[in-house]
């Protein structure tokens, strides 16, 4: 951490913007050095293992110093950011005022004033590993006067920050740039840069493994015994052409290890059933026409959604979870229902909160609500957190059905599949209905064959007679 002399230099730390959250990755800035900023002005977005999240700065400044450039992962309770602030205000949670002897005598002191803006700002070993990150960025900039504290405390200039030569040092790459290099054997001393600075990017490299797959005639040595001198076949890589590499990191990252966490920690059994929904869809439509339901989002889902709920409410030890801890089930006497949304940024479950108490319409409002937030990447981590029971509707994909798997804490999973015109006997002939096939997932420690079975059929003949809504109510 950057020491500064001046009373008036705070330092914003990097928080906790979920609930035990070790590291977020800084995914752009909307400052640089030297930019005013006021009390709640969004300074940067980061993206954490749950979603990308805007962090506003707690006070008013100027904008001394970005510690660390976008695409920079970051420890939580590492400071981010130092501002020059006026008026010697108490300094808030998240941020510190730093001065050289309290820097050397008391580098951990936790911060006091006011109560912080985001959850979680606990001090964490720093330590940063950088990623790539596409797309423009505020440039990062050390300010001068860091540089002038760094010289007088250290009794020398900081190493200048200019392209190095290759006299001395080592060509200038990113460590992901370094990386490919190493997996298509290419020497960096040896490729020509072409990036800002002399910086050696991923397209020259390529270009240099390109010379290399046809290198010119060698000349031949004048030894005593002369022999032909054979050119060295290229190095084993992939080839570049026709793959592609993507870094897996935040959400996507977080998913996959939850996905693997509960596939081989709870023991999965997927029931299927397939229903005739017509009557659903005619109801849908209906409600489209109710003026209660004006403005709202009608579908399909919203009716499958209540009718999970009715089930759950006829069979609530399908609510619960599993303590490895005290070995107990733990049964829940709320439903936050989660509903799968997949994203740019990968798949994600946020839930709505206490859907049981909710009514018809209330139910709709909270599904727009949660499917335009995903859209849109404004997911919060608190709305992805404590959900009991999942929906995911790979029908909108044209897939029949599939086996989910559970989200890491949750009992059950109900899988929609596509909703599609087909023959079916009903009332003594076969006629065309619209019909649907129904996957529930669920973990077999806590829930076995009959209640599973039970919670799905339900659902099914809710949506075969849907008037069951008020019935079962």
């Amino acid at each position: 951490m950057t020491t500064m002399t001046d009373a008036s230099v705070r330092e914003f730390k990097m928080p906790d913007v979920g609930e035990g959250l070790t590291e977020a990755e800084i995914l752009t800035w909307y400052v640089k050095p030297g930019d005013t900023v006021s009390d709640g002005q969004v300074v940067c977005e980061v993206e954490t293992a749950k979603a990308a999240v805007e962090l506003p700065i707690p006070y008013d400044g100027v904008v001394r110093e970005l510690r660390f450039p976008a695409g920079t992962t970051v420890d939580v309770g590492t400071a981010i950011i130092a501002v020059d602030v006026s008026g010697g205000a108490p300094a808030a949670a998240g941020e510190e005022t730093v001065s050289a002897p309290e820097a050397e005598a008391e580098p951990e002191k936790k911060p006091e004033g006011r109560q912080p803006v985001l959850v979680g700002y606990g001090v964490a070993a720093s330590s940063t590993k950088r990623r790539p990150r596409k797309g423009p960025e505020v440039p990062f900039q050390q300010a001068p006067a860091v540089v002038a504290v760094q010289t007088e405390l250290n009794g020398h200039a900081p190493a200048p920050t200019a392209p190095a030569t290759a006299a001395t040092s080592r060509p200038l790459a990113k460590p992901p740039v370094r990386k490919l290099a190493k997996d298509l054997g290419v020497d960096l001393t040896t490729v020509i840069p072409s990036g800002p600075d002399g910086i050696i990017t991923r397209e020259d490299v390529h270009a240099a493994v390109t010379s290399v797959e046809a290198p010119a005639p060698a000349p031949v040595t004048q030894a005593p015994a002369p022999a032909p001198v054979v050119p060295a076949a290229p190095a084993a890589s992939y080839d570049a052409a026709r793959e592609t590499r993507i870094p897996v990191k935040g959400v996507r990252k977080a998913t996959a290890q939850a996905m693997v966490g509960s596939a081989f920690t709870a023991p999965h059994v997927t029931e299927f059933v397939t229903v005739d929904v017509t009557r659903t869809l005619k109801l849908v439509e209906e409600l489209k026409q109710d003026k209660d339901f004006a403005g709202l989002r009608v579908n399909p889902l919203l009716l499958i959604a209540k009718a999970l709920l009715v089930a759950i409410k006829r069979n609530p030890d399908i609510n619960a979870s599993w303590d490895e801890a005290n070995q107990e089930i733990v049964v829940k006497h709320y439903v936050n229902l989660g509903i799968a949304a997949a994203t740019p940024r990968g798949l994600i479950v946020p839930n709505i909160k206490d859907a049981h108490t909710k009514t018809l319409p209330q139910l709709a409002e909270s599904l727009g609500e949660l499917v335009s937030t995903a859209k849109e990447g404004r997911t919060s981590p608190a709305a992805m957190q404590g959900g009991t029971l999942t929906i995911t509707n790979v029908g909108v994909f044209g897939v029949d059905t599939g086996t989910p798997i559970l989200p890491p804490g949750e009992s059950a999973i109900l899988a929609v599949g596509a909703i599609k015109l087909q023959p079916w006997v009903h009332k003594g002939k076969v006629k065309p209905r619209q019909v649907t096939t129904l996957a529930l997932s669920f973990d077999h420690r806590l829930v076995d064959g009959e209640l599973g079975s039970k919670v799905l059929a339900d659902v099914a003949s809710i949506l075969e007679q849907p008037k069951k809504l008020i019935t079962w109510a």
